[in-house]
């Protein structure tokens, strides 16, 4: 199995290539590791062909959302667009029990027979990885909190104002407008006036035409990476926009609390505190305030709807599952779910990759459950694999919304 390492000389000669989950979000992540010195790309190659190199180098009983990272990578290279000598691939990793932990090294293994000399990076903050040259500095980690939080006022804002838009484009404009600005800003900082900020987003948001209409509002759940990433759900956003819907996805910063909150959990669950707790503990603390000050501007602002509260969330969990149940994204499908329906979005996709078994217990598992509680939901689980057709899942979604209308 390849072993390359990453050494400090080849932050000047390498380029660090990034699988595309959340278009947003990691277009900021990445000019943070530009800021120290890193060279990054962003990948955007997408298709049949992706799913092809995955199947080639990952057993097809593997989940999904492995197929297609790996082979997204895997398609990258052979493009002949890169020098194998001068790039690197980043993946993260929860280091929890889902297989999410397991991709550095089936992708290690699929890089062996072709590009045994390109080292894998691994983007974590549970100490998986070490001895890498490269490295994750509080410093980066304090501004990547922050690139989380503007890249979900984006999206979620972006998501509202393009269903509704007149112009088609216009939201668009302010989505690169402020993605640009939000770069700038990082390089010197970006701790400071983010209250200000979040304000001038939502303002130049509501300054696009947008049209009176009230359209079917369909929230989007299920495994993290098919929930966000365009690759993995086939676009699923652009064909409900494309269907008359406005698409509603909940924002990423729940699943980092999701994952810090769970290691405060287990230590109260099974009776125990160390420095990991402490850490996560105060961690918690600290994006939850930040998120309940955008959420207060948004209230202020009036025009949009505002993320989910997190302690919400649990709140919704609680009445349904309980909180020990973590592995995949566990209770937080569930308290989504809820809180989607309390927010008046009675329309739900649940994605559902292939091979990730927590998530289809948990997510198929609780439907019921849901329904039972708010009579007009209109949950659809939506399976993603390499043999499911664009056709039959957007049938499948086609069939929801003719209920939802």
């Amino acid at each position: 199995m390849s072993n390359a390492v990453f050494t400090p000389e080849m932050k000047d000669t390498h380029t660090i290539l990034i699988p595309d989950m959340l278009p947003v979000h990691f277009r900021l992540i990445a000019s943070i590791l530009d800021q120290y010195g890193y060279k990054t790309e962003l990948l955007r190659n997408d298709g049949r062909s992706v799913v092809d190199e995955g199947l080639k180098h990952v057993h097809n009983d593997t989940c999904y959302p492995a197929l297609l990272v790996i082979g997204q990578f895997m398609d990258a290279l052979k493009s002949g667009k890169y020098d194998p000598n001068k790039v690197a691939l980043l993946i993260s990793q929860t280091g929890g029990g889902c297989r999410a932990s397991n991709y550095i090294h089936l992708l290690r293994k699929a890089l062996d027979k072709e590009y045994p000399q390109i080292p894998v990076l691994s983007l974590n903050f549970s100490g998986l990885e070490k001895g890498s040259g490269f490295q994750i500095t509080p410093q980066m980690l304090f501004k990547m909190l922050f690139a989380v939080l503007y890249g979900d006022i984006l999206m979620l804002t972006y998501n509202e104002s393009r269903a509704y838009e007149l112009n088609k484009g216009d939201s668009q404009k302010v989505l690169d407008k402020w993605i640009n600005i939000i770069t700038k800003r990082l390089e010197k900082g970006g701790y400071t006036k983010t209250k200000q900020t979040y304000r001038a987003i939502l303002d130049d948001f509501a300054a696009v035409s947008r049209s009176k209409e009230k359209k079917p509002r369909v929230g989007i759940v299920g495994e993290i990476y098919v929930k966000y990433s365009p690759l993995a759900n086939n676009h699923l956003e652009e064909f409900l926009l494309s269907e008359g819907c406005e698409p509603v996805v909940p924002s990423f910063l729940d699943f980092c609390l999701y994952c810090a909150v769970n290691n405060v959990n287990d230590g109260e669950i099974y009776g125990f505190k160390n420095k990991t707790t402490f850490t996560f503990g105060v961690g918690y603390k600290l994006i939850y305030a930040k998120q309940r000050e955008m959420i207060k501007v948004y209230k202020e602002h009036g025009e949009f709807t505002p993320p989910h509260d997190f302690e919400e969330l649990r709140h919704y969990a609680d009445k349904y599952f309980h909180q020990g149940v973590k592995m995949g994204e566990g209770w937080l499908i569930p308290a989504e779910m809820a809180a989607l329906e309390e927010g008046g979005v009675r329309n739900i996709i649940c994605t559902q990759p292939f091979g990730c078994l927590p998530n289809h217990i948990v997510a198929k598992g609780v439907s019921r459950v849901i329904k039972e509680a708010y009579p007009q939901a209109n949950i659809v689980a939506v399976d993603y694999d390499p043999g499911a057709t664009k056709v039959n899942q957007e049938n499948r979604i086609k069939l929801m919304l003719a209920n939802a209308r």
